[in-house]
């Protein structure tokens, strides 16, 4: 019988296949004879039960693994367990993953100082330059790229000798730089290169522009410590549902395994044929990081119109219906072109990544959920959208400025509704208004989604740990001893310590039972997030919920709906990152107790690095966080969180959605998150309509998370690109893809971000005058670019809206 998922896992494999059916044993029965059928059988079993509903298996792949289960025939059976066991049943898995372990050494002194290292100046210039407008950022694959030189520069200078202190032996150099050191470095970078989440909240409460308020250095240390923490020990108690299973893909690890594998390749040549290409991927990735290096500086700065290729604008610069639909700053961006990497990767990551059904389910989402009701609700009049942009976060007032929360606000930051009924409710943009809605949506749909899909998974896997389904990478990962679940768990319950203790210890407003309320929110979205993230590389978040619910536990405390906010939204995210943190450790055989360390102790220096950066930046760069900072540290993030702690802790989400409110309907969402995966349940499961199969109620309400600030271009074209590679090149030229799509992804991104890094320190930092002519100026002249395109223009001293509120 032959199986339908099995394809060449290499190119030696596509030769092997090109040679015959005799050069290799029929139905593979050299194999057959050291594997017990009734090992098998149990294996096949497993196997039907993790992957019933696998979106990333064939339909027939799922059918011959059942016919073989189901007519007992030896043969068949021990050819599909071994298809699971010899390697992953993913193409995409295969592509990026090699199934290997050298047995190379990890835990080394060089290793944790070259880590330690890269943590403390990378984490420490992240937070410096998160405060300053515009921001930048060093991501992981910088580390991963500037280690290596590093690494193995120590291998050629170091000493090699070896010391005895106190019977423990060690050594500064223990022989070439290995992959598995490269790995560990770069997963202590993985969990620092983003700041602290709750240094944004600790900007709005210390700037003074904001709350003003200091509650010390131990205050900060706590919180920010015990919000980091919480989330790697959710991860690692989780590991059985989100790292183990092979289903468990993590396509964002995959352009940073193809590289490692690329640089510590022994042979830089390749003489096997991929579509015509022999060229090795280590040569082919910098030839790819050197042409995208040289090609943002078209779209970065000579031609910066490229970026927004919204030429129908250009054409009508003065038309308001024709900025609004075909815009790409404030408008729908119908005609979806970009010439810039950096609006395709901004908000869903590399689209070379994802699979296939992410991008589909991303357009018909975009089409459905957010463009055609954009469209309705605009030139209806509803919401009073006409006063307003299409696509923009910022809020506004009955006169069409942008919502000054001062102007509703008594002593000590608390609600006056006096002023408030003086000045003006609130207005969001029709987008921002459908983000809430959505965001509501998305979350009910992936518990009502994560349940009915995979209910009997998870069950499954909660009950057999490490004994899942037969995987070649969790095969070779038994032979490591395993962090033991009791680490997790008192890290756990020490840093919830931690966080109780910050909570009441301060004045933060927030009480006891609300901290706990905080992290079984987190908790409860743990495995079905965590589960979109890892299958289809899409990301869901509590950044909108969370301050929502907030609003409503504790209303009038804006600094409590701040530290809820961290808590919760920290508390998923991390335990996301560090859960695909865990998976390229799997994949790269790193011992599972170092990976633990590595995370952790990189987690704690990390925290340290940034406190003490953002306390020095604020108390040493004068009038720092105001909007006229000489050197433009105005604190961007700091200040995004002080007003929505104002908007949800003190006008309070039941002036905006609550009974009689403009944004009540909104509320519907989360029938409509619910609804939609009974939906597709009732279509798949039922009515046996097949194709149903691909959509995802999850995806299609909520991969449009960051739409706004985002505009539909980044998701259009994010789409577009993902399904010219992952379907339309890996379909014609497969051989191609296998080989070099990861590894082009990881090169476009490591030539962008170096780029964009070189551009703003010579560039933007300095205030050097790009060439002024029409590419660079008059694109930005529409109405569209100036925020200007809408239906309707208050008059002076006139204002829209309702008459009471």
């Amino acid at each position: 019988m032959r199986f339908p998922f099995r394809r060449a896992t290499s190119e030696q494999d596509a030769a092997s296949d090109s040679v015959g059916d005799n050069s290799r044993p029929s139905n593979s029965d050299e194999k057959h004879q050291t594997v017990d059928v009734a090992v098998a059988a149990t294996d096949l079993e497993k196997i039907q039960h993790a992957h019933q509903w696998d979106p990333n298996l064939p339909r027939e792949a799922l059918d011959a693994v059942k016919r073989a289960a189901e007519k007992g025939d030896a043969g068949e059976m021990v050819a599909a367990d071994l298809l699971f066991a010899d390697e992953s049943p993913y193409e995409e898995v295969r592509a990026a993953v090699q199934n290997v372990d050298g047995g190379e050494v990890a835990n080394t002194i060089r290793a944790w100082i070259i880590g330690l290292l890269f943590v403390t100046v990378v984490s420490g210039a992240n937070m410096l330059l998160s405060m300053r407008t515009p921001a930048i950022n060093f991501p992981a694959i910088v580390t991963l790229l500037l280690s290596y030189p590093v690494g193995c520069l120590w291998a050629a200078t170091m000493p090699t000798r070896v010391f005895n202190t106190f019977g423990v032996k060690w050594t500064l150099n223990t022989g070439p730089f290995t992959i598995k050191e490269h790995v560990v470095i770069t997963l202590m970078a993985n969990v620092t290169v983003g700041y602290a989440y709750s240094t944004d909240a600790l900007l709005a409460l210390q700037g003074k522009p904001f709350y003003d308020i200091n509650f010390g250095w131990g205050f900060a240390y706590l919180f920010t410590l015990s919000s980091q923490l919480i989330g790697i020990s959710i991860a690692g108690m989780f590991r059985r549902f989100l790292v183990w299973p092979s289903a468990m893909m993590w396509p964002n690890q995959f352009s940073k395994t193809s590289l490692f594998h690329a640089l510590h390749s022994k042979s830089k040549n390749n003489e096997i044929d991929s579509n015509g290409w022999r060229i090795s991927q280590y040569r082919y990735f910098f030839y790819v990081l050197a042409g995208m290096f040289l090609y943002y500086w078209i779209p970065g700065v000579l031609w910066q119109g490229l970026s927004v290729f919204a030429f129908v604008t250009w054409i009508k610069p003065n038309n308001v219906v024709v900025n609004q639909l075909f815009g790409g700053f404030t408008g729908l961006s119908l005609i979806p072109i970009t010439f810039d990497w950096t609006y395709v990767t901004a908000y869903l990551d590399d689209p070379l990544l994802a699979p296939t059904q992410a991008h589909v389910n991303t357009l018909i989402g975009l089409f459905l959920f957010v463009i055609i009701p954009t469209i309705g609700i605009t030139y209806s009049g509803a919401l009073f959208s006409d006063y307003l942009p299409l696509v923009t976060s910022q809020t506004y007032d009955n006169t069409q400025s942008p919502y000054t929360v001062s102007n509703i606000l008594g002593d000590n930051f608390t609600f006056d509704l006096e002023k408030y009924k003086q000045y003006s409710p609130l207005f969001l943009s029709p987008t921002l208004a459908l983000n809430y809605g959505l965001s509501f949506a998305a979350l009910t749909a992936s518990l009502v989604h994560a349940g009915l899909f995979h209910g009997k998974e998870i069950w499954y896997r909660l009950k057999t740990a490490r004994h899942q389904e037969p995987d070649i990478h969790m095969k070779m990962m038994k032979k490591y001893e395993d962090a033991p679940d009791w680490w997790y768990v008192a890290l756990l319950l020490g840093s919830i310590a931690l966080g109780l203790g910050t909570a009441l210890g301060y004045d933060t407003q927030l009480p006891w039972w609300t901290f706990f309320v905080s992290l079984l929110l987190a908790l409860v979205f743990v495995i079905p997030t965590g589960m979109i993230l890892a299958i289809f590389n899409i990301l869901l978040s509590l950044n909108v919920v969370s301050p929502f619910l907030a609003g409503f536990i504790i209303p009038g405390r804006p600094i409590g709906v701040m530290v809820f906010k961290v808590f919760s939204v920290i508390t998923l995210g991390q335990a996301q990152v560090y859960s695909g943190d865990l998976k390229l450790a799997h994949y790269m055989k790193v011992p599972p107790k170092v990976t633990f360390w590595c995370q952790v102790v990189a987690t704690i220096w990390a925290v340290f690095v940034q406190i003490a950066v953002m306390n020095w930046t604020l108390g040493n760069i004068p009038n720092v966080c105001a909007l006229d900072q000489a050197a433009h540290f105005t604190c961007p993030n700091g200040r995004a969180f002080f007003s929505a702690s104002i908007v949800w802790g003190v006008i309070g989400p039941q002036r905006m959605f609550g009974p009689g409110s403009l944004y009540v309907n909104f509320n519907w969402f989360w029938l409509v998150g619910a609804g939609l995966p009974v939906l597709l349940w009732v279509l798949v499961r039922k009515l046996h309509i097949d194709f149903a199969r691909h959509f995802n109620a999850p995806i299609l309400l909520g991969a449009m998370a960051w739409l706004p600030p985002a505009t539909p271009l980044s998701f259009s074209s994010w789409a577009i690109m993902g399904l010219i590679f992952n379907y339309g090149i890996r379909k014609r030229f497969d051989a191609w893809w296998r080989k070099y799509n990861y590894i082009t992804a990881a090169g476009l991104d490591a030539g962008l971000i170096i780029s964009t890094i070189i551009v703003f320190f010579a560039i933007i930092l300095p205030g050097v005058t790009i060439p002024q002519w029409w590419g660079n100026v008059d694109v930005y002249e529409t109405l569209d670019a100036t925020y200007m395109a809408v239906l309707k223009t208050v008059p002076e001293g006139g204002k829209f809206g309702p008459a009471t509120w």
